[in-house]
């Protein structure tokens, strides 16, 4: 670890925190932006924490709480890194947030099953969840 030498001015930092939630709160587009990217990386734990800062910056875990009918308490510990939220209280925070989940193909790639599928040598033309009708298998 290096020491700062003399005669130099030490740079003042300062927490990131406000400015993210000021930038959140004043756009809406930004927010979502921030949530989407935030679900691009392979770790949910970044989405719940970007998801925990979008809640900050909207009013708090409070306000969210009453928003959504769930416990204060309990959008603590779903929106921390350690969190495992159930789909409906995710969905629910994200309705009273203003935003939903939505499904894209992950593009330019194939998904994980199609590309086991064809290493394998066999060829996939369906995705293995869903029958030839159309329905669940």
């Amino acid at each position: 670890m290096s020491t700062p030498t003399k005669g130099k001015a030490k740079l003042a930092s300062r927490p990131y925190e406000p400015w993210l939630r000021e930038q959140l709160a004043a756009d809406p587009e930004e927010a979502r932006l921030y949530l989407e990217e935030a679900l691009r990386d392979e770790d949910p734990r970044v989405f719940l924490v970007a998801l925990k800062d979008v809640a900050a910056a909207y009013g708090g875990p409070t306000k969210l709480a009453k928003a959504t009918g769930l416990n204060r308490e309990n959008l603590y510990r779903m929106l921390s890194r350690r969190g495992n939220p159930e789909f409906t209280s995710l969905s629910r925070v994200l309705h009273a947030l203003g935003f939903r989940l939505t499904v894209a193909p992950v593009a330019q790639s194939r998904s994980r099953i199609n590309q086991r599928r064809h290493r394998s040598g066999s060829r996939l033309t369906r995705s293995p969840l869903v029958g030839a009708r159309g329905g669940r298998s």
